[in-house]
């Protein structure tokens, strides 16, 4: 249960962050530089967040086993990979299967490598000293 916990609020951190982010970058970054540029602006700040996030929950529910910590970061992908699709469907009036398709786009398969990252962020910081 702890595990699940502290994925819940691994996700909720980021995906609050990325959700605000991602938003400005859509609406108002993309238009200006491009989608990839875009991305590639954003990426950093998210990584950092969930590095800041992962260390601090992974301490917070005293997460020391590496399996715990990579099940932890593998809940919150999927909780991230659930709320994007809910997004796409319900906020972008795409069908699952376009959403999915769409990780095919530069833009979207570097956001893709980040949410990968995001997930073994956890396994990562349960490694580390501080």
């Amino acid at each position: 249960m702890t595990i699940a916990r502290a994925a819940l609020a691994y996700w909720a951190v980021v995906f609050a962050l990325g959700f605000l982010l991602g938003s400005l970058r859509v609406l108002w970054l993309a238009p200006l530089v491009g989608l990839v540029p875009a991305t590639l602006i954003e990426l950093p700040l998210m990584l950092g967040a969930s590095w800041w996030a992962s260390g601090w929950l992974v301490r917070r529910f005293a997460i020391a086993d590496k399996g715990a910590a990579l099940a932890m970061g593998g809940i919150a992908f999927a909780l991230l990979m659930a709320a994007e699709c809910a997004v796409g469907v319900g906020m972008m009036g795409l069908t699952p299967g376009q959403w999915l398709a769409d990780f095919a786009q530069p833009h979207a398969a570097i956001g893709l490598a980040g949410q990968v990252v995001f997930a073994l962020m956890p396994r990562w910081r349960a490694c580390s000293p501080a």
